[in-house]
């Protein structure tokens, strides 16, 4: 199957259209600028399921800086094609009209495990993420959906919101896909420059050290010249944000990343 006629849903009379009649369906959410890491999700939805539709919005209101928003990489048609190689999932890519209709009036909140890490750091970002994602699982009307364990405060809170309000999606959660040096892939890595990577590379080397302290870790970020937002032990495991500094004219670029701690550390 080709890029180009991967079925592909604009709006929601679309995706009634293409939504497959009978058989259990499996759903996994991107914003686009798909990587090894994205077709892990999509690889193990159509493994356990009958058909598979994958969602491509960049949703504008989980961004709090207008400028990450402006910088995010849009590459629908090689999206397209790395989905096609698959085996051809349905694709739901709606827009922002489509998915605020109502302006962002409505919009969904969570008021304990939201305002902290991220939260505190990107004001707004997790209502944002969470209006957008309960709008496409109910669009989608799928059995199970898959969620990347890269930002486990995200994973947690849709899990959270699915519980809470009764919504009959099950939420997968699948092991975050890393290169050979450990850094967990991501979209933002594809803005790296050269020498930006090669550093990225220790600190998905400190972040994973878990014989260090949290606080160490943290100064031995800084010490490289990250620009460190936290490295804090939650729910388990050990996360952390960093800033990528600037080297060689590439941009300052924002990681995520986590690890499991060993049991019984970090259960708070």
């Amino acid at each position: 199957m080709s890029a180009l006629t991967l079925p592909v849903a604009r709006d929601l009379d679309g995706w009634r259209r293409l939504r497959p009649r009978r058989g259990t369906l499996g759903f996994v959410p991107t914003m686009g600028a798909l990587h090894e890491g994205h077709l892990s999700l999509v690889r193990r939805a159509l493994d356990e399921n009958d058909a598979c539709v994958v969602s491509i919005f960049v949703n504008p209101t989980q961004f709090d800086d207008p400028g990450d928003l402006a910088a995010y990489p849009k590459t629908f048609d090689d999206d397209c094609a790395m989905l096609a190689s698959l085996g051809g999932p349905i694709v739901l890519a709606p827009t922002a009209d489509v998915l605020y209709a109502d302006g962002y009036r409505v919009r969904v909140s969570e008021h304990v495990d939201a305002h902290e890490l991220e939260g505190e750091h990107r004001p707004g970002h997790f209502d944002g993420m969470l209006t957008v994602v309960l709008k496409l699982l109910n669009i989608a009307r799928a059995d199970k959906a898959y969620f990347g364990e890269k930002d486990f405060q995200q994973l947690r809170l849709v899990r959270t919101m699915v519980d809470s309000l009764f919504h009959p999606t099950k939420i997968i959660g699948c092991p975050t896909v890393r290169e050979a040096d450990g850094l967990a892939m991501s979209s933002r890595n594809r803005r790296l420059v050269p020498a930006q990577r090669e550093l990225a590379g220790r600190w998905a080397e400190l972040l994973a050290d878990v014989d260090l302290p949290a606080d160490e870790v943290h100064r031995r970020l800084t010490a490289l010249g990250f620009g460190v937002d936290y490295v804090a032990e939650r729910w388990g495991r050990r996360l952390g944000a960093v800033h990528v500094p600037v080297i060689d004219g590439g941009p300052e670029v924002r990681l995520i990343d986590n690890v499991a701690l060993p049991p019984g550390r970090g259960e708070g």
